[in-house]
C-alpha cells in the first residue's frame, strides 16, 4: 500500500510531505497491541503516513461496563500506540480515534447506533482534544439492515453529535449493520445529513450591519420579504438546500407518485453512477500500480490482473 501511495503521489519523499491516506491501527482490547498492528504503526511512522489509533473497548465484554471505565481503557490503549509511534519516529503524525461501543446483553452484539456508543465516541473525542491531537470516530452509521427509519435516526443523531463534538475525521457515511455493510443509497442520504450538520456548526451569523433592523423600518405597511433584495442576497447563505429530502407539499408529493426517501436516494445513485468519471491517473502511474500489484501476486500464481471490464 505504501508503494502504491508513493507511486500516485510521486515518490516516498512527496508522500511524506503530503500523505495520501490514513492507516487505521486497532489495539486488541483489553490493553493489548498485536505484533502485526505494532509493525504497521512503526512502518507508517517511518514513512510519514498518519496512523489512526482505533481503540475498540466493548463496554461490558472487553472493557468495563461503565462508560467512564471504558473511556479509561480506550485512552490507555491509544496512548500506548502513541508511545510506540513516537519511539519509531519522533513527531510522526497520528490521529486519536476509536470505535468504542457497548455490548448489548440481549443480542450479544456491538450496537454502534446506541446512544451510549455515541457518548463514548464523544467522550474519547474530548480526551483527544485535551491531548491536542486530531480526533476520529465511527459515527453517523447505523445498525439497521436496510435503509429505513432506524438507519435515519441513528445516522442523524450520530452525525449531529460528531459535528457538535468537533470530531475531525468521521467514519460512518453509508455504513449499516455494525460497520459490516455499505449502502450507496444511505451514503446519498448521509450526504444530506452531513450538509445539515455543517450548516448547524456554522451557526447563526450577523449578515448585515444592523441585524436587519433597517428592514423593519423600510417595510412600512408591507408584510412581504419574499422579493426584497435582502432576501435575494442572503437566503442561499442562510439555508441548506437538500437535493433529495422531501419538502414538497402533499399534493406535489402525490403528483410525483409518492416517492419515499430511499426511492429518491436510489434515483440519485443511478444518476451519479451513469456519469462517467474522468481519468485521474496518467498512463505511466497506472502502469506502475499494475506492476506493484503483479509483483505481490506472482508468488501466488497471479499471471495478469483481472480486467476491469
Amino acid at each position: 500500500m505504501k508503494k502504491m501511495l508513493a507511486a500516485v503521489r510521486g515518490g516516498s519523499r512527496a508522500l511524506m510531505e503530503k500523505p495520501l491516506a490514513i492507516f487505521d491501527a486497532c489495539p486488541s482490547p483489553p490493553l493489548k497491541w498485536s505484533n502485526l498492528t505494532v509493525q504497521s504503526i512503526i512502518d507508517s511512522a517511518r514513512a510519514g503516513i498518519p496512523s489512526e489509533f482505533v481503540a475498540m473497548p466493548l463496554a461490558g465484554a472487553t472493557a468495563p461496563a461503565t462508560l467512564s471505565g471504558a473511556l479509561v481503557q480506550h485512552t490507555a490503549e491509544n496512548l500506548a500506540g502513541l508511545v510506540i509511534t513516537q519511539l519509531a519516529a519522533p513527531e510522526a503524525p497520528v490521529v486519536f480515534g476509536g470505535s468504542p461501543a457497548i455490548f448489548d446483553m440481549r443480542t450479544a452484539t456491538a450496537p454502534m447506533g446506541a446512544i451510549e456508543s455515541m457518548m463514548l465516541n464523544v467522550g474519547d473525542t474530548q480526551i483527544g482534544k485535551i491531548l491536542h491531537l486530531p480526533t476520529h470516530g465511527y459515527m453517523g452509521l447505523s445498525d439497521a439492515k436496510c435503509v429505513d427509519a432506524q438507519a435515519g435516526l441513528e445516522s442523524g443523531i450520530g452525525t449531529i453529535l460528531a459535528a457538535l463534538a468537533g470530531v475531525n475525521v468521521v467514519s460512518g457515511g453509508g455504513m449499516t449493520d455494525y460497520e459490516n455493510c455499505q449502502s450507496l443509497e444511505k451514503l446519498v442520504i448521509d450526504n444530506e445529513i452531513c450538509g445539515m450538520a455543517y450548516r448547524l456548526t456554522r451557526g447563526i451569523a450577523q449578515r448585515d450591519e444592523h441585524m436587519a433592523l433597517d428592514l423593519f423600518m423600510e417595510l412600512g405597511g408591507e408584510t412581504d420579504f419574499l422579493t426584497h433584495p435582502h432576501t435575494l442576497e442572503w437566503f442561499r447563505e442562510e439555508q441548506f438546500l437538500p437535493a433529495i429530502v422531501n419538502r414538497e407539499n402533499y399534493q406535489q408529493w402525490v403528483a410525483m407518485s409518492k416517492p419515499a426517501l430511499v426511492d429518491r436516494a436510489s434515483e440519485e445513485v443511478k444518476r451519479i453512477l451513469s456519469t462517467q468519471p474522468a481519468p485521474t491517473l496518467n498512463e505511466e502511474v497506472a502502469k506502475e500500480l499494475d506492476e506493484i500489484l503483479l509483483a505481490h501476486g506472482r508468488p501466488f500464481g497471479l499471471v495478469e490482473l483481472p480486467s476491469l471490464d
